[in-house]
């Protein structure tokens, strides 16, 4: 990579994520300066977990940061786990017939490295903004890295628990980050010397700090990015036996272990952008590599086969791909790493892949504006990865890498919700008028956004943010139709019983359209074909309605599920979805969560909490009710744990009451577990 690439990167790992370097104590008080979304933040306000290896830096705290220490954290002792830990396993995935002839399943994969936010002050449960980076096409991912740490904050960030539970519900893996510095920015070698020091008795006391933290919070391992220049042979030599033994650690606990390409086996600090004797050690000693931006061709040509040599996948070998600054116009070697007509070199790390929301004007901003941009990012300029456009100068991760999925068991159900919304809604009515954002409310997505099959003129297909029936999306379909349009939405491995029923809920707001479901019980013929519907009429009606479809007649396994929308004129057409459920019996309410109470108060800032209901829940909802006996909705959440932040008395109230209920796959809900709080 070229010196002025180079410089974006530092740039970009340094003035986005590393402030101007304030100096804080060991003991900084709590956070109380303006949080990512505006709001004052309090004592009480849980945040992302951040540590340094062992030494802090001196100084004075910057405001609302706070210096930690990884090597004396310790689970019973962390106040904020409840907030911080995922709850939601990592679901086993299938590779279905790939949507179109180029993507391949087996081959490169795709590792993104990702800055949710500021490493201090990163709330752990979302926030009251809509503006946030909330992937969708998790159906591309391998692996997600919560990329960021700044020498003046923290430099071992572990990532927020929604993002973790949002990621394993798509079943992608998750991985925090050790990032070690340049000296440019703030980096101290003491610090490295911290992380792979030894205790008595020759063991590396951090590693085992590393696993157990990856542990208790429910993340799946970690990115090790040491970029502080200085070191010699010695502490090389020393890095090298932490990594083994970290690898080893996390193996035990089903983590992995990626290493950056950077500090070589001289100590010193020398991106190679290619697996050579310089590294090797290092790849050997890890469970995989990202490579530095300056490869080549060539050099990536003789990394995946050295790679081969040494008995591993050459696919084990990221090859970087920096789109912080240019996004999808961002100019790739494609050929090099992914070619057309021959094997895949290596696999595929974009760096920064946000750039989908962080390049739009901040008043432009809008969820709407964020899902376009990134939709061209991983589908494509065709926006549908069945027909890409082989103009494209971007090579888009839906025509090189095959789509996975997670839907392989019932009861399943979506509402199409992607994490962040301008209201919340409760079957079609708004519960909450308030902007907001919370991954771990995402629903499990459509794999292929967006694939629509029609002889004639192809609609827009969006995630829509103006209306829904649950949560804060839905998916709305516009455009005059000239023939039937069959959207596809699923892949499945769904067992079909006698009683099987898919439930849609829909409405038609503009033109008419008669409307069926699309089921298939076998694989296409080939990839790029599509699937062998059949095809049931579903009533429609203007307004929201639910209908409830038995597949009679359909036996074996749901390979596939969507919706074909025929028209009835010659006007346009908008038809939003939103719910779409698979079950073979009806919704049953779910067992209530037990001891509500408040755990922590101050003014009108609660931490509530609770114990975990029996059975499969899918989140816990909290509301608010008020005097008049109507519930506002205040979250929902994952965890065992929740932060109402800002809250005032009602006219006329003495003690606020609030309900926490488990919600089920079906979204039905428990009775509540009520907790009141005195004013």
């Amino acid at each position: 990579m070229n010196p002025t690439r180079r410089t974006l990167l530092i740039a970009g790992a340094g003035a986005a994520l590393l402030p101007a370097l304030p100096a804080l104590p060991a003991t900084a008080a709590p956070a109380t300066g303006p949080g990512p979304s505006g709001a004052l933040a309090t004592p009480l306000q849980p945040y992302a977990s951040y540590w340094y290896p062992d030494s802090l830096p001196a100084g004075t705290p910057g405001t609302g940061i706070t210096w930690r220490g990884l090597k004396t954290w310790r689970a019973t002792d962390d106040p904020d786990l409840a907030f911080n830990a995922s709850r939601v396993p990592l679901a086993p995935r299938f590779t279905p017939v790939p949507a179109n002839t180029t993507a391949r399943g087996d081959q490169a994969r795709i590792q993104s490295l990702v800055s949710f936010g500021p490493t201090s002050a990163n709330p752990s449960q979302g926030a009251a903004t809509a503006d946030y980076y909330a992937p969708t096409h998790w159906s591309y991912f391998d692996e997600l890295v919560f990329w960021g740490g700044s020498s003046g904050e923290g430099l071992i960030l572990a990532p927020n628990a929604p993002i973790v539970d949002a990621a394993h519900r798509h079943g992608v893996r998750v991985l925090g980050n050790v990032f070690l510095p340049p000296a440019a920015y703030g980096g101290q070698l003491q610090w490295t010397r911290d992380l792979v020091q030894k205790d008595t008795t020759g063991r590396f006391p951090l590693a085992a700090q590393l696993v157990a933290v990856a542990k208790a919070y429910g993340f799946d391992g970690w990115f090790v990015n040491a970029e502080t220049g200085g070191g010699d042979t010695a502490l090389a030599t020393a890095t090298q036996g932490f990594l083994r033994e970290l690898k080893t650690l996390a193996a035990a606990e089903g983590q992995r272990v990626t290493w950056y390409d950077s500090m070589t086996t001289s100590g010193s600090v020398s991106w190679q952008g290619a697996l050579n004797t310089r590294n090797e050690p290092f790849f050997q000693a890890a469970d995989d590599m990202f490579l530095d931006f300056r490869w080549s061709a060539s050099s990536l040509v003789s990394s995946g086969n050295r790679a081969q040599q040494l008995g591993r996948s050459r696919y084990e070998l990221w090859a970087g791909v920096d789109v912080e600054s240019n996004g999808s116009n961002t100019s790739v070697n494609w050929d090099a790493i992914v070619p057309r007509t021959s094997a895949h070199l290596t696999s595929l790390g974009f760096y920064r892949p946000e750039w989908t929301r962080n390049h739009l004007p901040a008043n432009a901003r809008a969820p709407k504006d964020f899902h376009a941009a990134d939709t061209r990012f991983w589908s494509g300029r065709s926006l549908d990865p069945a027909r890409p456009d082989t103009a494209d100068p971007w090579r888009a991760p839906a025509v090189v890498v095959a789509d996975r999925s997670t839907v392989t068991s019932v009861p399943f159900a979506s509402a199409f919700n992607t994490g962040h919304g301008l209201r919340w809604y409760e079957d079609g009515r708004i519960t909450s008028d308030r902007p907001w954002n919370h991954l771990g409310l995402q629903d499990r997505l459509p794999s292929r956004q967006w694939v629509v099959r029609t002889s004639g003129q192809r609609p827009a297909v969006a995630f829509d943010f103006a209306d829904a029936w649950r949560g804060g999306s839905s998916v709305l379909v516009e455009g005059t139709l000239t023939a039937p349009v069959t959207l596809d939405l699923y892949a499945t491995r769904l067992p079909i019983g006698p009683e099987s029923v898919v439930d849609l809920t829909a409405r038609t707001e503009t033109g008419g359209v008669t409307v069926e479901l699309a089921v298939a019980t076998a694989e296409p013929t080939a990839p790029g074909a599509a699937p062998p519907y059949t095809y049931i009429p579903v009533a429609s009606a203007g307004g929201w309605q639910t209908v409830a479809t038995r597949l009679a007649g359909l036996t074996g396994t749901i390979r596939a599920l969507g919706v074909r929308l025929t028209p009835t004129g010659t006007g346009p057409v908008r038809w939003r979805l939103g719910a779409l459920a698979v079950r073979d019996t009806p919704a049953a309410a779910p067992a209530a969560p037990t001891g509500a109470r408040v755990v922590a108060a101050s003014g009108g800032d609660l931490r509530l909490g609770w114990d975990a209901a029996p059975g499969t829940v899918r989140h816990y909802a909290v509301h608010r009710v008020l005097p008049d006996g109507t519930r506002r909705f205040l979250g929902g959440t994952c965890q065992l744990a929740w932060f109402a932040g800002g809250l005032t008395p009602e006219a006329g109230e003495t003690a606020a009451r609030f309900e926490v209920r488990s919600v089920g796959e079906l979204y039905s809900s428990s009775a509540p577990a009520v907790v009141t709080h005195t004013w």
